[in-house]
């Protein structure tokens, strides 16, 4: 029996070609997984993004997927189900993801009200022609005493 991974669209298409025999909800480390059995071969469900198999944390969460397909007879093989795991399972990358955009958004906050702090300076401005000007000046000077 060979095992491979299957994405969402082609577990739809069998669904309706009515090529899935049967369907186990397997426990593994950090959440539930989908087998499908069709004939000889079975497959578990992948994950969209990353191709690996589709983790479900919340056995609820994967029952309603399953229905919303039209599945709604399952085998369930809690055999390797751990809850203090499952509590405790976390993702570091999305917790890195939302600090970095928090950091992002302060930032940007910080830059609004830096600018908007020079825009309301009640000293006087020179405009982008005066300040030619001048410096245009001081390097005529400069020249003239390198010479």
């Amino acid at each position: 029996m060979t095992t491979e991974t299957i994405d969402h669209s082609t577990l739809t298409h069998l669904i309706q070609n009515g090529s899935v025999s049967s369907t186990h909800i397997v426990a593994k480390p950090g959440g539930w997984s989908i087998q499908i059995q069709q004939g000889c071969k079975e497959s578990s469900l992948a994950a969209q993004r990353s191709g690996q198999v589709r983790l479900f944390k919340r056995l609820e969460t994967l029952v309603a997927y399953l229905q919303e397909l039209g599945i709604t007879h399952f085998d369930v093989d809690a055999s390797s189900y751990d809850p203090l795991q499952m509590k405790t399972y976390s993702r570091p990358d999305r917790a890195e993801a939302m600090k970095q955009a928090h950091e992002a958004a302060a930032y940007d906050e910080w830059f609004k009200r830096q600018v908007q702090t020079s825009i309301d300076d009640p000293r006087p401005s020179v405009s982008d022609q005066d300040a030619r000007r001048i410096f245009a000046a001081k390097r005529d000077a400069l020249r003239q005493r390198v010479r």
